[in-house]
């Protein structure tokens, strides 16, 4: 009888020995980088389906089924392919999953697809919900997938969600988020109390940076390559946004923004944390699409002072007014299962670690971020 599984978030460790033990199955050997410290990255497989529209499969149907009733034609990704901004494209993974009966998976879009406005949902057999892998599930993954503002190239092995592993409830409560933070300092600068996770307000006075608060992405752009690193001009895609000695900004309809937390945050090594929204009764405008922070960010050991969490922030169907300091996400910290033996950060080469206000890899660096 194998030895049960710890309680907590799953570090890079324990997701290796999920694969070791045939929990986790792939095509190829898994990429050098691909396990995260508390997490695993995604990697897509070699067809994509344009669909006609979203859909979860729900309690009697597998994705594969519900993909032969809506397809409208199936695109190769092995040399390449480019996905259309405002369309919908269901890819299967490379990742299969044969989970133990205490261990389930959630998922989130990696911290590049988000700040490209990338829209992703992990999608599972007879899921009645997205980015959610019930304990002891056996089948295929599949990964939805809308750019909303730029059409990109994704080829087969492209990486643009990532999963989380973890036995039992892990979450921790206000008195242990409070705890939490008396010893470790979780945020710094905080406009509320410690509680149901950590408040985060957002930063529109660009102080440090000549008053730069943000970017706006523009309409018509050229394709972006999702593997390719540091090789796109800011400008051209991009609107900077300064503040003008205003401490408010109005957010346009349907338009795409990056935006910062004026906090400093940090997530200790013996914990994980995830970004949800402050208040989802507030439907006039979405924050945040990648929502997982892995252990040791904003750690100073791991090189992280100072790290801000970048926002990436849509405003819905009417203009949205907000304010310096407006309160808009909280981080919910989770505990580990084990200690772990990598960080996010310095050492990883982890490409967010001490960021301000930082667009996604692909773009070269802007002269006042």
């Amino acid at each position: 009888m194998s030895e049960p599984w710890p309680t907590g978030v799953f570090p890079a460790r324990l997701i290796e020995k999920l694969h070791a033990e045939g929990a986790i199955s792939v095509s190829s050997p898994f990429d050098a980088d691909q396990v995260q410290p508390a997490s695993l990255d995604l990697r897509l497989g070699k067809t994509a389906y344009r669909v006609r529209s979203s859909f979860l499969p729900g309690p009697l149907h597998t994705v594969a089924e519900r993909i032969e009733a809506l397809k409208l034609h199936q695109i190769d990704l092995s040399d390449g392919a480019v996905l259309e901004r405002g369309c919908v494209y269901l890819v299967p993974l490379d990742e299969t999953l044969d989970l133990p009966d205490t261990v389930s998976a959630s998922a989130n879009p990696k911290s590049s697809t988000g700040r490209l406005d990338i829209f992703t949902r992990v999608i599972a057999n007879y899921a009645q919900g997205f980015d959610q892998v019930p304990a002891g599930y056996t089948g295929p993954l599949y990964l939805e997938i809308s750019p909303r503002t730029f059409p990109v190239l994704v080829r087969s092995g492209s990486r643009l969600s990532q999963m989380r592993f973890r036995c039992g409830d892990s979450r921790l409560n206000v008195e242990q988020h409070r705890k939490l933070h008396a010893e470790h300092t979780l945020v710094i600068d905080e406009q509320l109390p410690v509680g149901d996770g950590v408040a985060l307000s957002i930063d529109l006075l660009g102080e440090g940076r000549n008053g730069l608060i943000g970017f706006r992405s523009k309409r018509h752009t050229a394709v972006i390559d999702v593997d390719k690193k540091g090789a796109l001009d800011v400008l051209d895609f991009w609107e900077p946004l300064y503040s003008r000695q205003r401490d408010e900004l109005i957010l346009d309809p349907e338009e795409f923004y990056i935006l910062v937390s004026h906090e400093a945050v940090h997530v200790p090594p013996t914990h994980a944390a995830e970004m949800v929204p402050f208040d989802p009764l507030v439907g006039e405008f979405r924050v945040h699409y990648a929502g997982f922070f892995d252990p040791g960010f904003g750690n100073s050991i791991a090189g992280g002072t100072g790290s801000r969490a970048v926002l990436e922030v849509r405003s819905r169907e009417v203009p949205f007014l907000l304010n310096h300091g407006q309160i808009i996400g909280r981080l919910i910290y989770e505990e580990l299962a084990e200690k772990p033996e990598r960080l996010y950060g310095r050492d990883l080469g982890s490409n967010y670690q001490a960021q301000t206000l930082k667009l996604s890899k692909h773009f070269r660096p802007y002269p006042e971020v």
